[in-house]
């Protein structure tokens, strides 16, 4: 129970700084997109649900295919600044609210969605509750990215994991995202009563700039639960090793889609 009530907690650290989150976290791929409309299918002016929608990395071409797009968002800064972000769209609507204790109409959703979000979300209550929403047929997708700064082949790479290694130490060496972790996910579906289950993979690597980096980390809620004295330090230091290495850090990013029907 202690680690659900932290897991929980920590959600609101997005909620300190919106324009950083919004210029920092990455967007998705294109491919990515088109795989999720291919396979929903959706009449333009389909309903639409995003749950956590952050700062809106993955809304704008939901947005741009016609769909009317409800967004829910539990910190209420983050909420306002999609309200403004996305003013020019009638097709936009965005609650700041506990996703777990919003109402929201049964039956009414042809697509639920989920951009690097729904692992904050407890699974008993998360997936029964997409499932009252969404429509008989209804699609659900989740997608994540996942950051990967731990190439050994990677000098910019082997300059963070000392820093890591010295502020949060870990026996082990952190590994790229496995697919083979894609059938886990599939497995919970399937558990959950979702049918016709499809994942994809895409791969990217970004390259940034150290102050770039720095503010990425700030956007981490793991990062931002440091004490401050070491969190200053960890930035501090990590800025150093990597304009020592050239002034730049790559990022070698997996992002794994699932979609799935009711």
């Amino acid at each position: 129970m202690g680690n659900l009530k932290k897991k929980m907690d920590l959600r609101t650290t997005f909620n300190t700084d919106e324009n950083n989150y919004d210029k920092a976290r990455p967007d998705y791929p294109s491919e990515l997109f088109e795989d999720i409309f291919d396979y929903a299918n959706l009449c333009f002016d389909g309903n639409v649900l995003e749950i956590g929608i952050g700062t809106g990395q993955a809304t704008l071409p939901f947005l741009q295919k016609g769909y009317n797009i409800t967004a829910v968002e539990l910190g209420d800064r983050l909420a306002e600044y999609c309200k403004q972000k996305f003013s020019a769209f009638d097709n936009f609507n965005v609650i700041n609210y506990d996703f777990l204790k919003v109402d929201l109409p049964e039956k009414h959703f042809d697509l639920v969605f989920s951009a690097t979000a729904f692992h904050w979300i407890p699974k008993d209550s998360g997936y029964a509750i997409i499932k009252s929403l969404l429509k008989s047929n209804g699609v659900l997708a989740l997608f994540w990215n996942h950051p990967f700064v731990s190439n050994t082949n990677d000098k910019t790479n082997r300059a963070s994991m000392a820093v890591y290694q010295k502020y949060r130490p870990n026996d082990m060496l952190p590994i790229q995202f496995d697919e083979s972790k894609r059938q886990v996910m599939i497995n919970e579906l399937t558990h959950y009563g979702f049918i016709d289950i499809q994942s994809r993979i895409y791969r990217r690597t970004r390259t940034l700039t150290s102050e770039e980096y720095i503010n990425l980390i700030k956007t981490y809620s793991d990062h931002n639960a440091l004490p401050e004295q070491k969190r200053l330090a960890f930035e501090q230091e990590m800025k150093q090793v990597i304009d020592e290495v050239g002034g730049k850090i790559n990022i070698y990013d997996t992002i794994d889609l699932y979609l799935s029907r009711t």
